[in-house]
């Protein structure tokens, strides 16, 4: 990572992360990288976050945390609203009391997601998506993704139970299952 220093910027200067810099996480499920941490900003933590087809993060919401997701490419269905009846499967049906239904997100659209509000996003599609997120206050989210990327990165079957404990660690109320599921490879 030339040019890119992890530390804390002087308190008279800024910070500036050049495009494909900061420390990277990756899984099959996921790859992380971070551009702004807790010890750079006091407001909140910023990552790029590149979701392959067929992950699905699954519902949940935070009682503390506030959250931004900016899609910069590709497709994904998004919820951020209470729902009529929280079931413990198949968000992507949830419907709120006012109507309001899971969107399809493409590039360019922007969630703010308030501590309390369920919410979740799922890449159904063929190709990656890329989005910036941010999450508030720091750096929580950076531990979770941390530990998250270390029980994803596993051999075999995920351990929802590690993830379980893990969302429990981390201001997460898992509502419906995280998941992974690859599109086939077609021959």
């Amino acid at each position: 990572m030339t040019g890119y220093s992890h530390t804390a910027a002087p308190p008279d200067s800024g910070l500036i992360v050049p495009p494909g810099e900061g420390r990277t996480l990756r899984a099959a499920a996921q790859h992380v990288t971070f551009k702004v941490t807790g010890a750079q900003s006091r407001i909140a933590s910023s990552f790029e976050v590149l979701v392959p087809p067929g992950f699905d993060v699954g519902a949940h919401v935070h009682a503390r945390s506030e959250e931004l997701f900016y899609v910069l490419e590709g497709e994904l269905d998004v919820l951020a609203f209470e729902p009529r009846v929280r079931t413990p499967d198949g968000w992507r049906g949830w419907r709120s009391p006012t109507g309001e239904r899971v969107v399809r997100a493409t590039p360019g659209t922007v969630i703010v997601v308030p501590p309390g509000c369920p919410h979740a996003f799922a890449n159904l599609g063929e190709v990656p998506a890329r989005m910036f997120f941010q999450s508030s206050p720091p750096p929580d989210h950076e531990r979770y993704f941390e530990e998250l990327l270390d029980i994803l990165s596993a051999d075999g079957p995920v351990d929802h139970g590690a993830i379980a404990a893990l969302r429990r660690r981390y201001d997460v109320e898992q509502l419906t299952p995280l998941r992974h599921d690859p599109p086939a490879r077609h021959p």
